[in-house]
C-alpha cells in the first residue's frame, strides 16, 4: 500500500514514529531563526544576505527523490528558509507531479505495477522508451505507484517503503516549504500530448507561492515572463553541459553563458553545473576559478550553482570533505554564489551557517575533544612523513602519533606497520620488506607511499602527491613536535612484535630529548599490550594509553576495572560506540559511560572523510559523523588521518549556544535508519 501522507501528521505510525525519533526537532524550530548565517557579515552576494541552500527533490541523498519523506526531512535539517525543488513532471489529465526524470521508471516502482506500459517517445528530437506521466491520469501514479531511490550507488533500503507519487500542489499545501522551486523542461515533448507547461506554471502559482522558476528552456521563460512579477516569482535560466543544445536557439549551453545581458531580459538568474565556476580537470584537481559569478553579478544576475552531492568523489583539493566543497563557492576571497542546489541540504547548511567566514586558527574552539593525528595529515600526504606531520600541524591537530619501529640497526623511526610495503615502494632487491631487514639509511632512501583504504569504490587520496615526503626516526619527530607550539602533546605507539625492545628503545629516544622532563608537551604511550604500559605507567608526564580489542565490549566491568591498574586512557574503534550492521548504525553501547565511571578518557578511531567510511546514518558527512560522537557519546579524542576536519568542527560557530542548538548541528539518532528500514 502507497504511503498516504499529511504532513505534519505523516505517513504511517512507523513513519511517523522515526521522524519523532530522528529529527527530535520540535523544540528545536522555534529557536531557528536565532541560528540563521548571520545577517550582519559581509555576503558578496548579488542581494546581500546569505546564499540559499535548494533540497534537490528534498533530502534525496538518503530518502527516495521527491518523496515526502525526502521533502519534509530537508524542511526540518536545513536552514529555516531552505527552499525546496521539485521536478515537474505532466500527467495526462494535467496534474504537474513531482518527479526526478522524465522517465519515471528510473526513480520508481512503474516498470512491475504497469508492466506493459512503456512507449517511445520522442524526448528532445531523441528517441526514447520509457514509462511517462503523460500516459497515467494523477490518481494512477498517486494510488499505485511508489518512488524507489534513483541513484544505484545510495541503499535501497526505502524502496519498500511506498512512498508516494506527490502532486506539486500537495507540495506547497501539505508540507508547506518556506521557499518553493519548480524546475521545469521538456515543453516540447508535452506540447506533443497536448499539455501545456506553460498553462500549468501560470495555473498553479495562482493557488500558491512558487519563489523560484528555473527551466534550461530559452522559450519556456521568455513565454511565461510577462505573467510573474521578480518581486514575487524569480525566473532563472538553468545552462545545462557546455556543449549540449539550448532547444529552442540551437545554441550552446557554452555560447548562451557569452550574452549574460540578453539572459537578464527575460531571467532574474542562472543556474550553472558547480564546474562552470569551478573547473576540474582530468585528475580531479581544481583549476583556477572563472569569472561566471563576476560576470553574471555585473549583468544584475542572481548565481545558483548545481550538482552538489556528498557521495561520488569530489576534487582532490576538498580532501573528500563536502564543507570544503561548499566553502569554496560561498566563502572565498573573490565571490560568493547566490545558492546551492544540493542533495544533501543539512551540509549545506552546516557550510554556510556553521562554518562560512571563520575565523581560522584564531577561532576559540567550541568543543572539547582532542583532535590526535593517525600517522599524520595520512588522508592528504603518505603516512608518517615529514610533509604528513606539518600538515598536521598546520590543520589543527593537537596531539601527532608515531608508530615506532625499529630498523635492523636499532633506530626507532614512525612507520604504520614493520611491512615496510604497507607504507613505502620496495624494491625487490633491497634485502627485505620488514623494518628489521634494512638499517635506517635504506629505510629513509625508500619512496613513501599514501595509503588508500578505499580503493576498491574507486576513491583516492591525493594521487599528485602519493609518493610525497621522507620517512622522520623518532628523534625527528620529537624534535618537530617540540617546535610546534600549537601541540599539546605526542602519542607514541608500540604495537611492534618486539615490543619490549621498541618500548625500551623508545625510553631511551624519550629521556635524551628531555621529554621525560618538560610539561609543555603531554607524552602519551599507546599499545594493546599490558606489559608494555607497565613500563611507563606511573612516570610523570606520560599518559598511558591501552588500545582495547573487540572483547571488551561485552565484558565484564572487571575487566574494565582492570584496565584502570595499567592505563591511564584507551582507544577504542568506532563500532564499540555504534555498532553497524549492513552499513546502518543498530544501536548505541554503553561502553563510554563504563569507561568513563573509571575516569578512563576514550579516544576513538578512525575518522576519515571519505564518505565509504560512513554509516549511512553519517549522511555521507564527516562532520555529522564527528558531531554524533562528540555531543552524543560524549568521546574524549578524535583520531583521524584528516585532522582538519576534526580541527575546523571544534571552531564550529553553532556550537557553545546550549539549547538554541540548530537543527543541522544536532547529532542523528543512533539504529533510528536501521529500525525504520526494517519495518515498511
Amino acid at each position: 500500500m502507497v504511503c498516504q501522507q499529511a504532513f505534519p501528521a505523516m505517513y504511517n505510525p512507523r513513519c511517523r514514529a522515526f521522524f519523532l525519533l530522528l529529527l527530535q526537532c520540535s523544540a528545536v524550530l522555534a529557536l531557528v531563526s536565532a541560528q540563521e548565517p548571520s545577517q550582519t557579515d559581509h555576503w558578496p552576494t548579488l542581494t546581500g544576505k546569505p546564499p540559499l541552500v535548494i533540497a534537490r527533490g528534498g533530502f534525496s541523498g538518503l530518502f527516495p527523490d521527491s518523496s515526502q519523506i525526502a521533502f519534509g526531512l530537508a524542511r526540518q535539517v536545513s536552514l529555516p528558509n531552505v527552499h525546496l525543488w521539485c521536478d515537474v513532471q505532466l500527467t495526462k489529465d494535467g496534474f504537474g507531479i513531482c518527479a526526478q526524470g522524465v522517465k519515471l521508471e528510473n526513480a520508481t516502482n512503474i516498470a512491475t505495477i504497469y508492466k506493459n506500459s512503456s512507449r517511445v517517445y520522442q524526448v528532445n528530437k531523441v528517441p526514447t522508451r520509457g514509462w511517462f506521466s503523460v500516459d497515467f491520469a494523477y490518481e494512477e501514479l498517486a494510488n499505485n505507484v511508489a518512488l524507489t531511490q534513483g541513484v544505484y550507488s545510495r541503499s535501497n533500503r526505502f524502496d519498500n517503503h511506498g512512498f508516494a507519487i506527490i502532486s506539486v500542489d500537495h507540495l506547497a499545501t501539505q508540507v508547506q516549504p518556506p521557499g518553493l522551486w519548480l524546475n521545469i523542461q521538456y515543453d516540447a515533448f508535452f506540447t506533443q500530448h497536448n499539455l501545456s507547461m506553460t498553462r500549468f506554471v501560470l495555473s498553479v502559482s495562482k493557488r500558491v507561492k512558487v519563489d523560484y522558476i528555473s527551466s534550461p528552456e530559452l522559450a519556456l521563460l521568455t513565454a511565461i515572463e510577462s505573467g510573474f512579477k521578480p518581486t514575487t516569482t524569480k525566473l532563472v535560466f538553468r545552462f545545462l553541459g557546455r556543449n549540449e543544445i539550448e532547444p529552442s536557439t540551437s545554441q550552446t549551453y557554452g555560447s548562451l553563458l557569452k550574452n549574460l545581458t540578453f539572459v537578464k531580459t527575460f531571467a532574474s538568474g542562472i543556474l550553472v553545473p558547480k564546474d562552470y565556476i569551478w573547473p576540474v580537470d582530468a585528475t580531479l584537481y581544481l583549476q583556477p576559478h572563472t569569472s561566471v559569478v563576476a560576470d553574471a553579478h555585473k549583468a544584475g544576475l542572481e548565481v545558483f550553482a548545481s550538482d552538489f552531492v556528498n557521495d561520488i568523489p569530489i576534487s582532490y583539493n576538498y580532501s573528500h570533505d563536502p564543507i570544503s566543497e561548499y566553502l569554496s563557492f560561498v566563502d572565498n576571497a573573490d565571490f560568493c554564489v547566490d545558492g546551492v542546489l544540493s542533495d544533501f541540504p543539512m551540509t549545506a547548511s552546516e557550510a554556510i551557517a556553521c562554518f562560512a567566514h571563520d575565523l581560522g586558527r584564531k577561532a576559540s574552539s567550541q568543543a572539547k575533544p582532542l583532535i590526535i593525528s593517525k600517522y599524520g595529515a595520512s588522508g592528504d600526504y603518505p603516512g608518517c612523513t615529514d610533509l604528513a606531520y606539518n600538515k598536521a600541524i598546520a590543520d589543527g591537530a593537537e596531539i601527532i602519533d608515531c608508530p615506532v619501529q625499529l630498523a635492523k640497526d636499532g633506530t626507532p623511526f614512525c612507520l604504520s606497520s614493520e611491512n615496510l610495503t604497507e607504507s613505502a615502494i620496495v624494491p625487490k632487491d633491497v634485502g627485505g620488506i620488514f623494518s628489521f631487514n634494512l638499517a635506517w639509511n635504506q629505510i629513509q632512501n625508500l619512496k613513501p607511499a599514501i595509503a588508500n583504504p578505499s580503493t576498491e569504490y574507486k576513491m583516492f587520496r591525493n594521487p599528485k602527491f602519493q609518493n610525497a615526503g621522507k620517512f622522520v626516526t623518532l628523534s625527528d619527530f620529537l624534535a618537530l613536535s617540540k617546535n610546534a607550539k600549537s601541540l599539546t602533546g605526542v602519542l607514541i605507539n608500540i604495537e611492534n612484535a618486539q615490543g619490549v625492545r621498541v618500548a625500551d628503545a623508545v625510553n631511551e629516544v624519550v629521556i635524551k630529548a628531555g621529554f621525560d622532563k618538560q610539561t609543555s608537551l603531554k607524552v602519551m604511550i599507546q599499545s594493546s599490550n599490558s606489559s608494555i604500559l607497565m613500563k611507563f605507567k606511573g612516570k610523570s608526564n606520560y599518559e598511558c594509553v591501552y588500545k582495547a580489542d573487540g572483547s571488551i565490549a561485552d565484558g565484564p566491568d572487571s575487566t574494565i576495572k582492570n584496565i584502570k591498574t595499567f592505563a591511564d586512557s584507551v582507544v577504542v574503534t568506532k563500532d564499540f560506540i555504534f555498532p553497524e550492521l549492513e552499513a546502518f548504525i543498530t544501536n548505541t553501547t554503553d561502553i563510554v559511560p563504563k569507561f568513563h565511571a573509571e575516569k578512563l578518557p576514550v579516544y576513538v578511531e578512525t575518522f576519515s572523510n571519505e564518505f565509504v567510511t560512513q554509516s549511512y546514518d553519517f549522511l555521507a558527512d564527516a562532520t555529522v559523523e564527528i558531531n554524533t560522537f562528540v555531543q552524543l557519546a560524549k568521546v574524549d579524542g578524535i583520531i583521524t588521518d584528516f585532522p582538519y576536519t576534526a580541527a575546523r568542527y571544534k571552531r564550529n560557530r553553532c556550537l557553545g549556544v546550549g539549547k538554541k542548538l540548530p537543527p543541522y548541528m544536532e547529532p542523528i539518532t543512533p539504529g533510528s535508519l536501521y529500525i525504520f528500514g526494517q519495518n515498511p
